[in-house]
């Protein structure tokens, strides 16, 4: 999936951060950071990936509890798993490759810590493009019936442990089928081998715990951060680009734009023609809106 990019292993604080990089773009080409979604991988990308290396010089990262990359021990704050852990995570591969400032392209549970690392490290981010989310404070405040019903691994994953963990355990792949199968576009829309990766990184020890950490994080110490932000009247600065599925749940149950206004100065987007997993349902319709915006 991945002809040509450089698999890379950097440690940070213990913890192991995998990846892989594709850094022979033009000289001017700027740094784009590539960050995933649950219960994915950096294979999700690998649609896009290629044609985006002829511009960029990408860097694609595993999410610490997800893909290669390593499975903390948590504590009672769920501190190991915040989205401001994370994003320290993401901007320390970053200066690891000499990228002092960067782009960067997330999706789901990416596009949170994206949001964490604009809105802490404004200073390092030029520009963002958000895939199918809404402000994850937002979300939780605005949740309905039908949002609950669609996206019900957000209330399963942030019950006390060991119940979440021992489920998925039981049977990881039924899970991750279960989850992404009963979307828009089903399991169809998913490469084969893209989807073999997400099954067998799942059926890594550790997996659940790192994946319910991530999630009762963003229900927790990730909530006070933003209400934090938002008692100082803290906006993010960087332009920022939102995208969501037509027929996924976040645009049929939010109003993005919004949210999102809500919480930056210069934003704009609209929905595409698929469901939540745009970088493998509309790698066309994405590719194009990344080359504009990105080049603007």
């Amino acid at each position: 999936m991945f002809d040509g990019f450089t698999p890379f292993t950097i440690e940070r604080n213990g913890t192991r951060l995998q990846g892989r990089t594709a850094l022979a773009a033009p000289a001017e080409g700027p740094p784009l950071l590539l960050l995933h979604g649950h219960p994915q991988t950096h294979a999700m990308w690998h649609k896009v990936a290629p044609e985006l290396a002829k511009r960029f010089k990408l860097v694609l990262m595993d999410l610490r509890g997800y893909g290669d990359s390593s499975r903390p021990e948590s504590d009672a704050q769920h501190a190991a798993y915040s989205k401001r852990e994370m994003a320290q995570d993401a901007a320390f591969v970053m200066q690891h490759f000499g990228f002092s400032t960067f782009n960067i392209l997330a999706h789901d549970r990416g596009a949170r810590v994206a949001h964490r690392l604009a809105a802490d490290r404004p200073e390092k981010v030029l520009r963002m493009m958000l895939l199918d989310i809404a402000p994850t404070l937002g979300m939780y405040d605005n949740t309905s019936q039908a949002f609950a019903t669609a996206y019900w691994h957000w209330f399963f994953l942030i019950q006390p442990q060991p119940l979440p963990e021992a489920l998925i355990e039981s049977d990881p792949v039924r899970y991750i089928r279960s989850v992404m199968g009963k979307r828009h576009a089903g399991l169809a829309a998913f490469a084969a081998e893209a989807f073999a990766e997400y099954e067998r990184c799942i059926q890594i020890p550790g997996s659940a715990r790192g994946i319910c950490e991530d999630y009762r994080a963003s229900a927790t110490i990730d909530l006070e951060h933003d209400r934090a932000d938002i008692a100082v009247g803290k906006k993010l600065s960087v332009p920022l680009k939102v995208l969501w599925g037509e027929h996924g749940a976040v645009g049929a149950n939010f109003d993005v734009l919004k949210l999102w206004r809500e919480r930056a100065t210069h934003v704009t987007g609209r929905a595409l023609s698929c469901g939540h997993y745009i970088a493998e349902e509309a790698p066309r319709e994405l590719l194009a809106e990344v080359h504009h915006f990105f080049s603007s």
